[in-house]
């Protein structure tokens, strides 16, 4: 098990993560997700010790990261974004270095490299150098790495970047079959891929953790909100002025209409509106050509999520702005007091 508390790392004036806390479970895989710049990559690196935090801290299996770094990097095996390779070695030569680094040697050394390349399918490149193997094999390779000395948990950055669509496919294959014996966690800022692979999601914006659960779990957290795609007939302003009647409507966008006279809209709606809409408009004379409702997707929910988190940073910023004004304007006035 990981256990995360209060993780925080701070360039300057900059938070690239802040009061990070969660837990992950045996047994299952972990999908780290956000933008790009979220703060996925430097939180790996501090959960797997190649970065210290500026406070916070990481437990591994009961093992302290950083108090007792050894025991817990033993649980671990890592593969960061770019993978740490030697390309005048050969994929054996390589895997044979990393276990022995790792403290594997002799007999059983041998044996796991011969694993751990039959697992991920480079047995027959093993003795090409791995500076003229593909992105594909190289990827392949990070992950055997990562596989030697037998570690409980497995972290992988970014593991599908760059690839082609056929290597997408099978790198996805082998982590589905590392997720069958240990525990990994990928970080992506692919929606698909974490909702194809992962039990359990976290999703971070800004250096924060703004939700986690299941994919089940982050749909309820939307209040069961779902889209409704709808093309009405009639002129614009009258439409919205129906549906700004209608509680339940949490957002409205106007989208390009195929033909005059025709409003085509999406709204995210809290449960099922379409009856509502449906005589709302009839009564006004505005026929509804087409209304179709779906359940929002990953790539909604997070982007909903995110709208919520730069919302938040927004206000809060705003309310920062009027405070930092209102003591601004008693001081002067005490000042005048003063003087006067």
């Amino acid at each position: 098990m990981i256990e995360v508390k209060n993780l925080t790392k701070k360039y300057g004036d900059h938070y690239a993560v802040q009061d990070l806390s969660f837990k992950i479970l045996n047994g299952k895989i972990y999908g780290l997700l956000g933008p790009n710049g979220a703060g996925k990559s430097t939180t790996m690196n501090m959960m797997t010790g190649c970065l210290a935090p500026t406070s916070g801290s990481v437990s591994i299996n009961g093992f302290d990261i950083y108090e007792n770094a050894i025991e817990a990097k033993r649980c671990i095996g890592y593969l960061p974004e770019q993978p740490p390779l030697y390309t005048e070695m050969t994929p054996a030569e390589y895997l044979l270095f990393v276990a022995q680094a790792k403290g594997v040697s002799g007999d059983r050394a041998a044996r796991q490299v011969r694993e751990v390349m039959e697992l991920t399918r480079i047995d027959d490149v093993q003795n090409r150098l791995i500076r003229n193997l593909s992105k594909g094999y190289r990827q392949r390779v990070g992950i055997a790495q990562a596989m030697l000395g037998n570690p409980d948990i497995i972290i992988l950055d970014e593991p599908t970047v760059g690839l082609d669509p056929k290597q997408i496919i099978e790198i996805r294959d082998l982590i589905r079959h590392l997720g069958q014996t240990r525990t990994v966690i990928i970080s992506s800022h692919i929606l698909s891929e974490i909702s194809e692979m992962c039990d359990e999601i976290l999703v971070i914006s800004g250096g924060h953790l703004i939700a986690s659960g299941t994919q089940e779990e982050l749909q309820a957290r939307m209040d069961g909100s779902s889209e409704l795609h709808l093309v009405v007939r009639g002129d614009e302003e009258g439409v919205l002025s129906v549906l700004g009647g209608i509680d339940g409507i949490d957002k409205l966008a106007v989208l390009p209409s195929e033909k005059e006279g025709e409003v085509a809209l999406r709204l995210r709606v809290s449960g099922d509106l379409r009856d509502d809409i449906f005589f709302a408009m009839a009564e006004k004379r505005y026929a509804v050509l087409t209304m179709e409702q779906e359940e929002l997707s990953l790539e909604k929910i997070f982007l909903a999520l995110t709208d919520e988190k730069q919302t938040e940073e927004a206000e809060d910023e705003a309310a920062a702005e009027v405070e930092a004004e209102a003591e601004a304007e008693a001081e002067i006035t005490e000042q005048e007091d003063t003087q006067a």
